[in-house]
């Protein structure tokens, strides 16, 4: 029951984007102190035996720092390209209407560092494919992917193949 207050909170918005699409909004429930305490707590308790907590850019970063904490973990940044001043690796993948680079800070992810990786949706996959390969290259162990929502109908999962999958939401 817990979690039906998160899900009540994302607002739908049509159209955004672009044209047909319907956004799910997180910010309300990142908003209320309640809601983001119950997403924070139950990714957390996904995270398993992880030593680090890797959050995508940009809501990974707020929900992947709330979830360190609750589990007793370090925090990582997984950043757009051109953003840090020392990159330990970067990994470009495809996107509907292009490409798009993440990079990783250097000296921060040590080889057999047990990493669970956290972002706020999970829709196409390519987003945490990236992230996921991106750490794998440094020597990582990936425990799992976290997310609040998961855009079923996108089929996302699939592209992480051998990657434990945790979404609170499902639409």
């Amino acid at each position: 029951m817990e979690l039906e207050k998160v899900r009540d909170l994302i607002r739908a918005v049509p159209d955004y984007p672009e044209p047909g699409v319907l956004f799910r909004d997180l910010t309300p429930a990142l908003a209320d102190a309640e809601a983001f305490a119950i997403l924070t707590t139950e990714l957390a308790a996904s995270a398993g035996a992880a030593n680090l907590i890797a959050g995508v850019e940009a809501r990974g970063f707020l929900i992947g720092a709330a979830v360190a904490l609750v589990a007793g973990t370090g925090v990582v940044p997984v950043r757009k390209a051109g953003k840090l001043p020392a990159v330990a690796g970067s990994r470009t993948y495809e996107l509907e209407y292009g490409t798009a680079t993440l990079e990783l800070p250097a000296g921060t992810v040590e080889p057999g560092t047990r990493v669970f990786v956290v972002d706020d949706v999970l829709a196409t996959g390519g987003t945490a494919a990236a992230a996921c390969g991106l750490l794998t290259d440094v020597g990582a162990e990936i425990t799992g992917f976290g997310a609040v929502v998961e855009l079923a109908a996108l089929r996302g999962r699939g592209r992480l193949t051998g990657v434990d999958v945790h979404a609170l939401l499902t639409y």
